[in-house]
C-alpha cells in the first residue's frame, strides 16, 4: 500500500488514490486582504497569505490527477437568517458580521470579500461549499457530495488552523474519513495556535488524524 512520510506515522493512500480528495479551507479575501474580516479583528493578514503558493502546488496537482478538490467558504445569507447572534455579536472588532466594508459586507455570500482568492480561484467544474459555521459538515451538502464521489481520505489545507481547519477535520474524523493535514498548507493569525494544533491532531497515535509536509504529499502523488 502507499503511503505519505507524515506524523505520527505514515498516512495510507488509497490504491491508485481513488478516494482521495483536495479539502482548501475558507482561502477568501475576507480572511486574507487587509479590510477584510480578519484584519477588522486587528490580525496580520500577511501570515495567512504565505501558504498560499504551497495550496496552489497542491491544486494543480490534485487537477494533473483529476482528483476531486473542494474549497468551502464561510458566509451568510444576506438576511442574516444563518447567522446565529452569539456568532454575529463576537469580536468587538471595528466591523462584524453583515457590516459593510472596503469589500462590502462582511462574511455574506456573493460580496467581494466573501469570494476565494484569485490566486486559488476554483474552476468551474470543482466543488465550492458555502458554509454558515466553522465546520464544513455542518449544514452543508459536504458529507452526501464526498459519499456520492467515494471519498474516502481528505488531505486538507486552509484558515485558520484552530478554528475552521481543526473543526473541518474533527467533524471528518467522526464520520469515518481519513484526514491528512499540510502543516505548510495551514495556517493562523496566531503562530503558536498552529503548532497546538498540529500537536493535539496527531497526539495519542493520530486521534484526529495525520500532518505530513507538501513535499512529502507531492513526492507520493507524483511518484
Amino acid at each position: 500500500m502507499p503511503t505519505i512520510p507524515a506524523q505520527p506515522y505514515d498516512y495510507p493512500l488509497p490504491e491508485n488514490n481513488q478516494g482521495l480528495a483536495l479539502v482548501i479551507i475558507d482561502m477568501q479575501r475576507d480572511f486574507l486582504e487587509p479590510g477584510g474580516f480578519g484584519d477588522s479583528l486587528g490580525n496580520d493578514v500577511m501570515l495567512l497569505q504565505a501558504i498560499v503558493p504551497t495550496i496552489g502546488q497542491l491544486l494543480a496537482v490534485f487537477r494533473r490527477l483529476g482528483l476531486p478538490v473542494i474549497h468551502t467558504q464561510e458566509g451568510h445569507q444576506p438576511d442574516l437568517s444563518d447567522c446565529p447572534p452569539s456568532k454575529r455579536d463576537r469580536g468587538q472588532g471595528s466591523l462584524t458580521i453583515g457590516d459593510r466594508g472596503p469589500m462590502g459586507r462582511i462574511l455574506v455570500l456573493g460580496e467581494a470579500g466573501n469570494q476565494i482568492i484569485p490566486d486559488l480561484s476554483p474552476l468551474p467544474d470543482e466543488i465550492v461549499i458555502p458554509k454558515p459555521g466553522k465546520g464544513a459538515f455542518y449544514n452543508t451538502p459536504l458529507e452526501s457530495i464526498l459519499k456520492e464521489k467515494g471519498v474516502t481520505h481528505l488531505i486538507i489545507t486552509g484558515v485558520t488552523t484552530e478554528v475552521c481547519v481543526q473543526t473541518t477535520m474533527r467533524e471528518a474524523n467522526d464520520r469515518g474519513y481519513e484526514c491528512l493535514l499540510v502543516e505548510d498548507g495551514t495556517e493562523s493569525y496566531f503562530p503558536e495556535f498552529k503548532r497546538a494544533t498540529l500537536e493535539m491532531v496527531r497526539a495519542q497515535g493520530g486521534i484526529v488524524g495525520w500532518t505530513a509536509s507538501s513535499g512529502a504529499i507531492l513526492a507520493a502523488l507524483q511518484s
